[in-house]
């Protein structure tokens, strides 16, 4: 399996992971987890409630633009080493990014969430002849 592939896989896996913390801030809310309507209570939170909530909305929002470019690369035959080190720096980027939301580290989470989008477009670039 290449890096490519895997890290694809990896960040598929964050949309799940980064689900974690929410579903724990759920079960900590008042009543516990709601799982008759998880979408409303999800709204009604707060604090590090909401802030896992949107680490997790992120990581869905952020996954096709990252797959979109992988997949692009990869048919477009780009430069192996170049692809793995822009995967490998997405995926970083995307557990620093969600750890830095939980953590309510605003101006390093805006930086991390830059280095992830940059790694996604510059694989689509990489697609150009």
């Amino acid at each position: 399996m290449t890096i490519a592939i895997a890290s694809v896989i990896c960040a598929a896996l964050l949309i799940m992971i980064s689900k974690a913390p929410l579903a724990i801030a759920q079960g900590r809310a008042k009543g516990g987890y709601d799982n008759n309507n998880p979408r409303d209570q999800q709204n009604s939170l707060d604090g590090f409630g909401k802030r896992a909530l949107a680490a997790h909305q992120n990581s869905i929002e952020a996954f096709p633009l990252f797959a979109a470019g992988v997949g692009l690369a990869l048919i477009a035959q780009a430069p192996m080493e170049t692809v793995n080190m822009l995967c490998l720096a997405f995926v970083a980027a995307r557990f620093a990014y969600i750890a830095c939301y939980l953590m309510d580290l605003a101006t390093l989470r805006s930086a991390v969430w830059g280095v992830g989008f940059i790694s996604s477009i510059w694989l689509m670039v990489l697609a150009l002849p």
